[in-house]
């Protein structure tokens, strides 16, 4: 196979927080979106990252946590709660490192 093969535009993908815990405590699955490829400079910024400063990790992640419409959902002025902010973080890099 030819890696050009491979090459292709970024589609959105569902990503669904379907875990127990979450389950739990809303009742139901919650749904976010992410490219299914990213551009290199945002993958070489989150390899880079120091893995111990998570103020570091999350500025680069907000921009992988979009809506159905390909926009960032966490700005300035909208934040997640924290421990949904920490479960999202793991399924957008679990999804990168595939």
């Amino acid at each position: 196979m030819k890696l050009s093969q491979l090459s292709a535009k970024p589609q959105l993908i569902d990503i669904q927080l379907d875990d127990e815990d979450t389950i739990k405590e809303f009742g139901e699955a919650i749904e976010f979106w992410t490219w299914d490829r990213q551009p290199m400079d945002t993958f070489m910024k989150l390899a880079n990252a120091d893995h111990k400063n998570t103020a570091s990790i999350v500025e680069i992640v907000r921009t992988l946590i979009l809506d159905e419409k390909g926009e960032q959902i966490l700005s300035n002025d909208n934040m997640l709660p924290t421990h949904i902010l920490m479960r999202v973080i793991g399924k957008v890099t679990d999804l990168l490192g595939k």
